[in-house]
């Protein structure tokens, strides 16, 4: 797998989204060739003109990669042909609560069809433990007609992306490997070595697999923690944020976490359910934990729209009539991802309750704010006074907070990066 060996290795990687990009480009850099394969022919399209859509790969990145000749992004299925590695990075949804891994099947099925003695295929999606060795491989050994394990080698890495984390990236993160044998993991372990500052071993397949959900759940857990915390402290009257700085002051046994309008993106509000939905099934009995952490994150959003209306009852003016301005769509600061958002939950609520949504969010598409029927708009000095209301709910560096409160008739802050007498907290 030495990237200086004269007949350089060919990787393909399944998915060009917010992880399999960054991981296609880290290849790039460390000499590989490398071809990054997407369903999705807007994004292909996209890439081939060095366009990115993630604060983790500037276009620049794209560009130079392509022009190196080491990166081809393409929906052709036949560019798969004759990969030495195979890294599969698609999404892992939920249906209907249930875990969706058609993703992961339709990628199976295709890298199948070009595993050859001496392959080696990682999957990188996160799912409950057991899915590499009783899912991928039954299919790589179907499609191929060869053995996992004799003839290909077959492992897991979970994927440990932070979008818009300038400390921690994709080659600094530490990764974890795991094989379905010895020289599979060796195999792992020697390609994302070449690509990542440091690697861990990990014994076994499901051992990996369940390292990742630990985790998520363990965020998502102690979100709802403190989420829960915030509402009732407000009840109580007490200032939540203020006790969390205090107790972080605490330099062993406590690690700070806030609240906020939910939870987002891939891996919190669907990967602990991965968990809970395995154990369930396997001994019929609930993780209690994660499914109270559910219902707790699930309804943040409600509780922040809640809070929205109080707000304007305050001042006289009933939601239906009101003009807010949100700010914020993406799940996650500095990104563009606003993957199970809940802050697209909280303006699709009220819109619904008959809101005039004006949003700000310079890093999301136009399309987001046309899903939840908010007219997009920049923090200027009519916008933020003409609104009866400006709510936070996405804390992008770029917002002039300062401004913001200096001309906003009044706030409610679910992030706490705002200060005034005019300012309410979460």
């Amino acid at each position: 797998m030495d990237a200086s060996h004269p007949q350089t290795p060919r990787v393909v990687v399944i998915g060009q989204g917010y992880v399999g990009l960054p991981l296609a480009i880290a290849a790039v850099d460390a000499g590989f060739d490398v071809v990054g394969y997407d369903v999705d022919i807007n994004r292909t399209k996209a890439l081939a003109d060095g366009r990115s859509f993630t604060v983790d790969v500037p276009s620049a990145k794209v560009r130079a990669a392509l022009d190196c000749g080491r990166y081809v992004a393409t929906d052709d299925q036949a560019a798969l042909e004759n990969f030495d590695v195979a890294i599969i990075t698609v999404p892992t949804p939920l249906n209907d609560g249930d875990p969706d891994l058609s993703f992961v099947v339709t990628a199976a099925k295709a890298v199948a069809d070009y595993v050859r003695p001496g392959s080696l295929v990682v999957l990188e999606s996160t799912t409950y433990p057991g899915t590499t060795e009783e899912l991928v491989v039954p299919l790589l050994e179907s499609g191929s007609g060869l053995r996992a394990g004799t003839d290909f080698m077959v492992g897991y890495s979970p994927e440990r992306i932070d979008p818009g984390n300038p400390t921690w990236t994709f080659a600094n993160t530490p990764k974890l490997c795991s094989g379905i044998d010895a020289a599979s993991l060796a195999a792992v372990c020697e390609f994302y070595g070449a690509i990542t500052e440091k690697v861990i071993p990990v014994d076994g397949t499901r051992q990996a697999e369940l390292a990742k959900l630990i985790e998520n759940t363990f965020r998502h857990v102690n979100v709802a923690l403190v989420n829960e915390l915030a509402v009732f402290a407000g009840e109580l009257g007490v200032d939540v944020w203020g006790a969390i700085d205090a107790a972080a002051t605490k330099p062993f046994g406590f690690m700070r976490f806030t609240p906020g309008p939910g939870v987002g993106g891939h891996c919190l509000p669907i990967d602990p359910s991965y968990l809970s939905w395995m154990v369930r099934r396997r001994t019929g009995r609930p993780f209690r934990f994660v499914e109270l952490a559910n219902n707790v994150n699930d309804q943040m959003p409600r509780y922040v729209a809640d809070r929205v209306a109080k707000s304007l009852n305050r001042a006289g003016i009933a939601v239906s009539r009101s003009r807010i301005l949100l700010l914020g769509l993406a799940y996650k600061r500095n990104t563009s991802d606003a993957r199970e958002s809940p802050a697209m939950a909280v303006a699709q609520l009220l819109a619904a309750d008959g809101a005039e949504l004006l949003i700000a969010d310079p890093h999301v598409g136009l399309e987001m704010f046309e899903r939840v029927g908010g007219r997009r708009v920049v923090t200027d000095m009519a916008t933020v006074t003409d609104a009866d209301l400006v709510v936070l709910l996405t804390d992008h560096d770029s917002f002039d907070y300062e401004f913001i409160v200096r001309h906003a008739q009044a706030v409610l802050d679910a992030r706490h990066r705002m200060e005034g007498p005019r300012v309410e907290y979460l």
